[in-house]
């Protein structure tokens, strides 16, 4: 070999027709040694911080030093392999190329890094790996990562998954795009587990897809896997005493949010370009909010729920998290009714005459989220995007009234899905969840009675305001929970949460999330429209996602 010397490793042998540059081998050997480990603090230090550092493997392009933090935090697999050859690059004085030949018995990977010169020593601009890889038995069953040699994938974000876990029923619209499904909807072969091991041992593999994951095979789309969900969807905090808090990797150490929680870092992750998810009380938007994603929850009932695990009917309403409102559309015009003159839907100069604001609403947010609401209005209106906001007057005591009637109705239903099932499997669900099931099971037919009468006054009120108008909003009080909050912490973002969260589905209304970034991590601003107007808001949303998105 050209230049060859020998490693710190006994039996490695170094190809670099250039001297190495000093520290170079000792920075290699350190961050090879922490994948080993998985040591995840020095990974992260070896890693160049910024928004343009890259990782890549035979799936995955994680883009920025967030994101692969994040995929690191969720990462539990250790790979077993040796380094087999090493071979550097001097690119320049202070860049270096490295490709470094694995072994893992009779099989071989490649992983290659490019190291930049830094003040603090040298670190990973980008690196891609391909892991040894052993071909499966013919007789078994696909899986994702591809079997032999991978990590195992993650059970925090996916229940299971293939290669795909299930294909795409015919050429369409959606070609290329792979899914991760929430563990309510069915899919074939498959059984309902709705983030409860116990049930989900008791269920058997459907014999079809929901109606919802269908529509999408025959648009061309393929299912990733199906991905976990808070235990019966009946939380937003975005983690299952079962299965664990999928990671965050647009603000790791905080919580991701749910329930769509596996889909949401499934998407965030770059492991699925669409997560199907539900939205009864933000389950959908608030990891949005917290992941820097596009959530949209379109008009209740616009599609069919079929095949879908309930929570509150009333309420439940099936949607998507996505990257970017491009792809949001391209899964509307598939699962919505779409205007067939596209280009006049594009003319359009926004989707509404009026736009309209809820100070009282607003306060619950961080004064943060508060400041970026106003700016994000007032560009919109330079811009020539949105006329000037008004104000509606939605007093605190109001707003309390009518989160108080949808968590009444949404209880309720909840023990009615799923009461008898839970009184029959006693501990089989977390604390702060099972609380949650044994105080709706006391509320009474009479109660539930009283609280729609006031969520069908609140609905006419808010349809109301949304007549000929667009709600502009923060979809959340702040940015996710630190992953270590207390739980007086997490209450209290709960409660400011859901008292904002729950006038779209009180309005049966459409609502998409557009992530902004925050200094503590990403943060949503939410439009809500009138019902019915689910296609308009999308094409608002998309002229108005712009240099603020995380």
């Amino acid at each position: 070999m050209v230049g060859s010397a020998r490693s710190e490793t006994p039996g490695t042998e170094i190809d670099s027709p250039d001297p190495v540059p000093p520290g170079l081998l000792e920075a290699f050997w350190r961050y090879d040694a922490a994948l080993l480990a998985n040591d995840k603090s020095v990974l992260d230090e070896l890693f160049l911080p910024g928004p343009a550092t890259l990782r890549g493997d035979g799936r995955n392009l994680l883009v920025g030093h967030a994101a692969i933090s994040g995929f690191r935090s969720a990462r539990s697999a250790i790979p077993v392999r040796k380094i087999a050859a090493l071979h550097v690059r001097v690119l320049s004085a202070g860049h270096a190329l490295v490709m470094a030949r694995t072994a893992d018995g009779a099989a071989t990977g490649l992983q290659t890094q490019v190291w930049q010169l830094t003040g603090a020593g040298w670190r990973v601009a980008a690196a891609h790996v391909s892991l040894p890889s052993h071909a499966p038995p013919a007789a078994a069953p696909p899986a994702f990562p591809p079997a032999g040699g991978q990590p195992a994938f993650d059970r925090s974000v996916w229940r299971v998954v293939g290669a795909p876990l299930a294909a795409a029923l015919a050429r369409g619209p959606l070609d290329g795009y792979d899914v991760a499904v929430k563990d309510l909807f069915a899919v074939a072969g498959q059984p309902v587990g709705g983030g409860v091991p116990g049930f989900l041992a008791g269920q058997p593999p459907r014999l079809a897809s929901a109606a919802a994951v269908t529509a999408l095979q025959q648009a061309g789309a393929e299912l990733t896997g199906i991905a976990q969900t808070d235990e019966f969807a009946y939380s937003i905090a975005g983690r299952n005493v079962h299965y664990g808090a999928p990671p965050n990797p647009a603000a790791p150490g905080r919580l991701g949010g749910g329930s769509s929680s596996g889909p949401a870092a499934a998407v965030a992750l770059g492991q699925a370009r669409v997560g199907l998810g539900t939205d009864t009380a933000g389950s959908i938007r608030i990891p949005a909010s917290y992941q820097g994603l596009v959530g949209f929850r379109p008009t209740h009932g616009a599609i069919s729920a079929e095949g879908v695990l309930p929570l509150a009917p009333s309420f439940d309403t099936v949607g998507w998290l996505t990257r970017d409102v491009a792809d949001s559309q391209a899964v509307a015009r598939v699962l919505l009714p779409w205007p067939a003159d596209e280009a006049a839907l594009a003319r359009i100069p926004v989707p509404a005459t009026r736009v309209i604001r809820l100070p009282g609403v607003e306060a619950l947010a961080d004064p943060e989220v508060q400041v970026l609401l106003g700016r994000f209005l007032a560009r919109a209106t330079d811009a020539g995007l949105l006329p000037p906001a008004a104000d509606v007057s939605l007093p605190a005591e109001t707003v309390d009234e009518w989160f108080a009637a949808f968590r009444t109705v949404q209880a309720y239903e909840a023990w009615h899905a799923h009461g008898a099932w839970i009184a029959a499997h006693p501990g089989a669900l977390g604390d702060d969840v099972a609380q949650r099931f044994a105080a709706a099971a006391a509320v009474t037919g009479e109660q539930a009675a009283d609280a729609r009468t006031t969520v069908a006054s609140a609905r006419a009120a808010l349809t109301g305001w949304l007549d000929g108008a667009v709600l502009v909003m923060p979809t959340a009080p702040g940015p996710a929970p630190p992953r270590t909050a207390d739980p007086a912490e997490i209450d209290d973002v709960r409660g400011r949460t859901l008292r904002m969260s729950c006038l779209a589905p009180l309005a049966g209304a459409p609502a998409v999330s557009l992530p902004q970034a925050g200094r503590a991590g990403p943060v949503g601003l939410c439009l809500i429209g009138a019902p019915g107007t689910d296609a308009s808001l999308l094409g608002l949303a998309a002229r108005l996602e712009g240099p603020e998105k995380p």
